[in-house]
């Protein structure tokens, strides 16, 4: 059996709780089953270059107005304690504890208006670009769901949506799941104690390729009898199972340490402490990622820090905003570096923003009316800020944009066509990936 567990629950200031199970694929006489992983068929001449997407996932909605919309004029109780400083590109300021992406904001873009936050501690919106209410039937999926459905693998060894936040002790809350793509189409979830099982152990390829005849034998027989469509399923996860259990692919992308001591070093080393029982600061899963979307990954998720901040903002800040940093610009040098800079996008950003007046605390409370976003990579003309907020940072003054623009611009960096490219729901009816209205932002493509 191939299991990954994940033993703790992120909790947050509104209670919030969720635990995470995920059964990998039981190799027995009723068949194998494996979560959410590539189509069956392997596309013939894949490139070893593709695209991609990494999304940095900020748990608990980060300070917009004290990262890259910085109000120095507003008063004291709005703006805090940081000051702005100049970047490489000419006229655009962000805080002065963000020196690195200062550094290179000319292969970055900050989106300062983001709107349309529901404003609950989940990732659904940032995971999906859609709100959770008036869902179809099995409900909205994850971008990468939507991807592994459209594009299938990229390498049958490797899942092509891979999740990085169980990977870890503590984890943040993962409402989204892959919807009415149902589990074929999951994220694959490795955590550090599953990671040993990603190898056959003392099953012999010969063995393990007996054991796939005969379960294909079994599957023929329940095809035949089956008319809820879940064998459809169960041929995937076979699929899957097998590629990875053949290859060490997988195993050897998670193996950060694989790298030269130069690259680790460049990412930083995260630091696995907490607040809140919430989520750690791992530098190293954006190493991971790089890894994962180099061996055949088409989409991964990063989950990091805790931004959950109601009280302490600043002092607090102080500690995850070199972190975050010094990982984020590793990322997308890294990218450069290797010539993937064209092929991978990168978005980070939280469910919502943080109020314009600091409380009786020193913290900042949730304020869905408008938040942040960084984008990097994917081609996308970079070096420039999209939008703008009043002089509270309170309210979007200019090129408001929806959590389903971005995903319209992310999808049409992997070549699809997100205005009119559908899923299938549960019903049998077509989905578009986007919610309607919500378009690619030209100013990044155009």
């Amino acid at each position: 059996m191939l299991t990954f567990n994940s033993t703790a629950g992120g909790r947050f200031c509104d209670g919030v709780s969720r635990r995470s199970f995920l059964k990998v694929g039981a190799l027995g006489m009723g068949g194998l089953t494996l979560p959410q992983l590539l189509k069956a068929e392997a596309a013939a001449g894949i490139r070893k270059s593709h695209k991609a997407i990494i999304m940095i996932y900020l748990p608990g909605g980060p300070p917009h107005q004290d990262m890259y919309d910085l109000k120095n004029d507003a008063p004291r109780e709005i703006r805090g304690p940081f000051r702005e400083m100049a970047t490489n590109v000419p006229g655009i300021r962000i805080c002065e504890h963000l020196p690195r992406i200062a550094g290179m904001m000319d292969k970055l873009v900050p989106i300062r208006s983001i709107v349309g936050a529901e404003g609950g501690h989940d990732n659904f919106q940032c995971f999906t670009g859609r709100p959770t209410r008036n869902q179809p039937p099995g409900g909205w999926p994850m971008f990468g769901s939507v991807i592994s459905k459209l594009q299938g693998p990229a390498n049958t060894a490797v899942p092509p949506f891979v999740g990085l936040e169980n990977r870890t002790k503590h984890r943040p809350y993962n409402l989204a799941g892959p919807g009415f793509l149902r589990v074929p189409h999951r994220s694959f979830q490795p955590d550090g104690e599953g990671k040993a099982d990603l190898t056959l152990g003392e099953i012999t390829t010969e063995r393990l390729e007996d054991r796939r005849a005969l379960l294909a034998g079994f599957d023929r027989f329940r095809r035949d009898v089956d008319s809820s469509g879940l064998m459809e399923g169960l041929d995937v996860f076979t699929q899957q199972a097998f590629g990875v259990l053949t290859s060490s692919q997988l195993a050897e992308a998670l193996d950060f340490r694989k790298e030269s001591p130069k690259t680790i070093e460049r990412y930083g080393k995260g630091d696995p402490a907490i607040r809140g029982d919430a989520s750690p600061r791992i530098n190293e899963h954006f190493l991971m990622a790089r890894r994962l979307v180099e061996a055949g990954a088409r989409a991964v998720t990063v989950s990091f820090g805790f931004w959950d901040y109601h009280g302490s903002n600043h002092k607090i800040a102080l500690q995850d905003f070199p972190m975050f940093d010094q990982a984020v610009t590793a990322l997308v040098q890294d990218l450069h570096d290797r010539g993937m800079e064209k092929d991978v996008s990168v978005v980070a950003w939280g469910e919502f923003g943080r109020t314009p007046s600091i409380n009786k605390d020193a913290g900042r409370d949730h304020w869905p009316r408008v938040s942040c976003a960084l984008l990097a990579g994917g081609g996308m003309k970079t070096g420039q800020v999209i939008g703008a907020t009043d002089r509270l940072g309170g309210e979007a003054t200019e090129r408001p944009v929806r959590f389903g623009d971005v995903f319209a611009t992310l999808y049409h960096n992997l070549g699809i066509d997100a205005v009119n490219a559908t899923v299938t729901d549960l019903s049998g009816r077509p989905q578009y990936i986007v919610e309607p209205g919500c378009e690619v932002m030209r100013e990044l493509v155009g």
